[in-house]
């Protein structure tokens, strides 16, 4: 099993990314599992996962972070294209699409009021979305209940887009 869940997701509108930004968050969002599942691919089991989490943004216009979301974009496409190559051994390929989730990468930003205040308004359980929220459903793609599940994006913003 192949969890990709590394990301950095800086608030930087289009005018004001540089291309050393753009490079690194195109490098640790993108580049580093495209190579990662490449490094492992014929390592993993039959039957076995690989799980990309992208994000809810590329969903939604984020012009705070079109970099981000255009990686994760990538990222989902590249979920899209590997399904039908890995089911040959009955692995799956799938991408975990969060909302606004309490992780280390939002603290900062959801210790101001106003921030925790929009961000759980875009749920429609009011509420910022937990770890585990996001880890139960890797759990259950990670499992054989999965076995007939791939290349899917699959929502995990607590209805965000309803």
């Amino acid at each position: 099993i192949l969890v990709n869940n590394a990301g950095i997701a800086p608030a930087l509108p289009l005018t004001q990314t540089s291309e050393a930004a753009f490079d690194e968050v195109m490098t640790i969002n993108y580049k580093a599992p495209f190579f990662l599942i490449q490094a492992v691919a014929d390592h993993i089991r039959e039957n076995g996962r690989i799980i990309n989490v992208s994000t809810g943004f590329t969903r939604i216009a984020a012009p705070t972070h079109p970099a981000y979301a255009a990686s994760k974009g990538a990222l989902e496409t590249l979920t899209l294209a590997l399904a039908p190559e890995f089911a040959t051994r009955g692995i799956t390929v799938n991408a975990v699409l969060p909302g606004v989730t309490e992780t280390d990468m939002n603290a900062e930003w959801l210790s101001s009021p106003e921030a925790r205040a929009g961000a759980e308004a875009l749920s429609v359980f009011s509420r910022v979305g937990k770890a585990e929220d996001i880890a139960d459903l890797i759990t259950f793609l990670a499992s054989s209940d999965a076995r007939w599940t791939t290349g899917q994006m699959i929502d995990a913003t607590g209805g965000a887009r309803i």
